[in-house]
């Protein structure tokens, strides 16, 4: 019996509003892989995102197009060469490991020559607002070890200070979202180790970042949206300390785990990210999760529900996933 694909839309309600600089949510609509061969079902979810020309419906119909393929037999290095890197890639990538897993009858870190996953501590997201609204929603969370703010607006010196004065044990890292010039960038910067940051997500849109080549930064800087692959990797030497890694920007675990690799080959730290998605978005990265300084895997966090079965959270902690729900 040939391999069936299903794909499916989904709305998660976000738990109040998510935003960053470049706009706010109330949702996350995900977009889930189903890959059915035999009775035994693959699963992968990604997250179009607008800023890399994705819509829900744009890779909702990728995904469904490769479904002659997959009936086909389409493998997880067929779909590299097939589909570009993004997230509708991501979930049919995740999808095929999830479905060799349990077609192995073993775990996909196993299958993937992985040691295997641990617990690890997720960062949690503070949204950008007011100075006094992100101050506000720091002191609820200052019990967590590790919190992740968001800037990239005028008057972001007054919000991770006032984030620092609420919660002054957390450890803190920032993402700009690209929200910051050439003009504020070291004051910015400055305001940032003043508060005891540890590294700045994205400060400069990634078309305008080869100015970080020049820069010399009291904080470390971390690519988000100027880093994909491994493809262009090796020229943002010298621009930045360390590299966030989502599978919804690889296009799936595949590439992730090479661009992990060939990050660490040239001397990048590394970051586990996420978009604001489910806990079956978060299961494949959790393979990845160990190798990381820095993780931010907190989207079921911030919704008002995750799916179930989901990984369990416990704080901070998260723990990885039970075969029931991916790997």
């Amino acid at each position: 019996m040939a391999r069936h694909l299903l794909v499916e839309i989904e709305s998660w309600p976000i738990a109040g509003r998510f935003t960053i600089s470049r706009g706010s949510r109330t949702e996350a609509v995900v977009v889930v892989a189903r890959l059915e061969d035999g009775g035994l079902i693959g699963r992968g979810e990604c997250v179009p995102y607008a800023r890399y020309g994705e819509s829900v419906e744009s890779v909702a119909a990728a995904i469904n197009a490769m479904a002659d393929a997959v009936a086909q037999g389409l493998t997880r290095a067929d779909l590299q060469a097939a589909m570009p890197a993004g997230a509708a890639r991501n979930a049919l990538d995740c999808a095929l490991w999830d479905l060799e897993a349990k077609t192995a009858g073993a775990p996909a870190w196993r299958l993937a020559g992985l040691a295997e996953p641990r617990t690890v501590e997720t960062a949690y997201t503070i949204s950008l607002g007011s100075p006094e609204e992100m101050a506000e929603a720091a002191a609820r969370a200052a019990a967590r070890p590790l919190l992740k703010v968001k800037l990239g607006q005028a008057g972001d010196a007054e919000r991770i200070a006032g984030v620092r004065q609420a919660a002054p044990n957390s450890r803190l890292v920032v993402d700009a979202n690209e929200g910051w010039t050439p003009e504020n960038l070291a004051a910015n910067a400055q305001a940032c180790a003043d508060a005891g940051v540890e590294l700045i997500e994205q400060p400069l849109p990634a078309a305008d970042d080869t100015v970080l080549a020049d820069f010399r930064s009291p904080v470390a800087i971390c690519a988000d949206e100027s880093v994909h692959s491994r493809q262009g990797l090796e020229a943002l030497r010298g621009r930045y300390d360390a590299i966030n890694i989502k599978l919804d920007k690889t296009g799936g675990l595949t590439e992730a785990l090479a661009l992990a690799a060939e990050a660490e080959r040239l001397g990048f730290g590394i970051m586990m990210g996420c978009m604001v998605g489910t806990s079956l978005a978060m299961a494949p990265a959790m393979l990845l999760a160990g190798r990381a300084r820095f993780v931010d895997l907190d989207g079921p966090l911030l919704l008002a529900r995750d799916r179930m079965p989901g990984l369990n959270y416990t704080g901070s902690l998260v723990s990885p996933p039970d075969p029931d729900l991916w790997g």
